[in-house]
């Protein structure tokens, strides 16, 4: 993308006016996001990014700009605004670059840009089909198939010159049902940083299947009652709880400005000592992992809470110096055009001791979260409120009918003390997470997990 003599004359201009770090992040990815609805190709979309992005640092101020163009008089020019916006000079030594590889843990079979449309069309129509062969209360199905190939370089003043390559590849469906005049939706959402191989990865007529059975379910299903009760929350997209009650808050760009719920605690038991949370951005394949952040650190598994004792936060550079504390390989960004910042990876409860069985028996009564949608959190206070795609009621132990228009509510630092049983069985599921860098994709995971005492929010 850009040789290593224009990168260098780059950060020297960058760091004209007396900076003390300057990064240069450059950037070409190519997507395609393919839609059917019900059977029929809606659209499809190829779009390409390409551009540059400059930071410099003066201690903890931080400029940076970008260039929607890789041609060297745009990257220069770029670097000479940035400079500008610092007033004073500097005895610039030679940079000596030094290409760095960090190596691949994410293999791909299959690259989605060298397959025809059509074999991906298959595959989504196949799926379609199985969803709306389910029920005939199903009444349309969306198809959806997104892959990206993501290719960055970075270079920095301290001399490092790397690159990596980062192909993705997701494939949803969702499902709305109907009757009566009333709908709802189901939806299943797979995804990891594989190549189109990951269509071995998943039956067709399951996935469609699994869709319109959680949206005809909950069709039938009456309305949950609300209180305060146990839940039990089931694992996969359940980690979401996590991601956003605390996740945030664990986040250096708000731990460093004191705007979160988890400032100077460090050493200290913030959760119950039956839960073990970590950041994990070197799992194979993982749909949130990385060979090396945005900043060119390399990724690494983070421990951030052992038997309920904050160890880590998630930390980039510029919120380092500002914590006086190192990387750990957590700044990401949607592309050249945001500035990156201390961002989640595969983010996961890890798994505990406790049966499934134990832990549904442990209820006489309550709710059985087993899928969740979206939500809101406050990083600051750490209050949330998350809705519940699909639930049951527990009574005596047992799953009983299924309750529609759920939420859990809470603070996030009261429910990871609430968390007192945890299952073994830990699964991940895929979602992008949208923050002041951009919206970027990761993977949220958990073991069926209970939490002795919730807001249930309902009729």
């Amino acid at each position: 993308m850009l040789s290593k003599e224009l990168a260098k004359e780059a950060l020297r201009r960058a760091l004209a006016t007396g900076a003390d770090y300057a990064e240069v992040f450059a950037e070409h990815t190519l997507s395609k996001n393919i839609n059917i609805i019900s059977g029929k190709t809606d659209k499809i979309g190829d779009a390409v990014i390409s551009g540059v992005g400059i930071r410099i640092f003066k201690g903890t101020r931080c400029v940076s700009g970008s260039a929607s163009s890789l041609a060297p008089e745009a990257v220069l020019q770029c670097a000479s605004k940035v400079a500008d916006a610092l007033t004073g000079t500097a005895a610039i030594e030679d940079i000596a670059l030094r290409e760095r590889l960090f190596g691949d843990i994410h293999p791909v079979r299959i690259v989605p840009g060298g397959v025809e449309n059509s074999e991906k069309i298959d595959y989504l129509r196949e799926v379609c089909q199985a969803a709306k062969d389910y029920s005939d209360e199903i009444v349309q199905v969306n198809g959806n198939f997104l892959e990206v190939d993501h290719n960055i370089l970075i270079a920095t003043s301290e001399g490092l010159f790397a690159q990596d390559r980062q192909i993705r590849s997701r494939v949803s469906v969702s499902s709305v049902a109907s009757k009566d005049g009333e709908n709802q939706t189901g939806s299943e959402a797979p995804g990891a940083r594989k190549g189109l191989e990951l269509f071995e990865d998943f039956d067709p007529k399951e996935l469609g299947k699994k869709a319109s059975k959680q949206a005809v379910t909950m069709l039938h299903a009456g309305y949950c009652k609300a209180g305060t009760m146990p839940v039990a929350i089931e694992n996969g997209f359940g980690g979401v709880i996590f991601h956003e009650a605390c996740g945030h808050s664990l986040e250096a760009s708000c731990v460093a400005l004191g705007q979160s719920q988890f400032v100077d605690k460090l050493g200290t038991q913030i959760a119950n000592p039956k839960v073990t949370a970590i950041d994990d951005g070197t799992i194979p394949n993982g749909w949130g992992s990385i060979n090396i952040d945005d900043e060119g650190t390399p990724s690494r598994k983070n421990v951030l809470i052992e038997n309920g004792i904050l160890k880590s936060y998630m930390i980039d550079k510029l919120n380092g110096r500002r914590m006086g504390m190192e990387s750990t390989g957590n700044s990401r960004r949607q592309s050249y055009r945001f500035e990156p910042t201390s961002r989640m990876t595969n983010t996961y409860i890890a798994a505990g001791q406790d049966s499934d069985e134990d832990i549904i028996g442990s209820i006489e009564y309550g709710l059985y979260a087993k899928s969740m949608g979206g939500g809101s959190v406050n990083p600051t206070t750490g209050q949330f409120n998350f809705s519940v795609r699909e639930g049951y009621i527990i009574r005596n132990g047992k799953i009983c009918e299924p309750v529609r228009g759920a939420s859990l509510i809470g603070k996030g630092s009261d429910i990871i003390m609430n968390i007192d049983m945890v299952g073994k069985n830990v699964a991940r599921a895929q979602g992008m997470c949208g923050a002041s860098s951009g919206s970027i994709p990761t993977d949220v995971g958990q073991p069926l997990i209970r939490v002795s005492s919730i807001t249930v929010g309902g009729r």
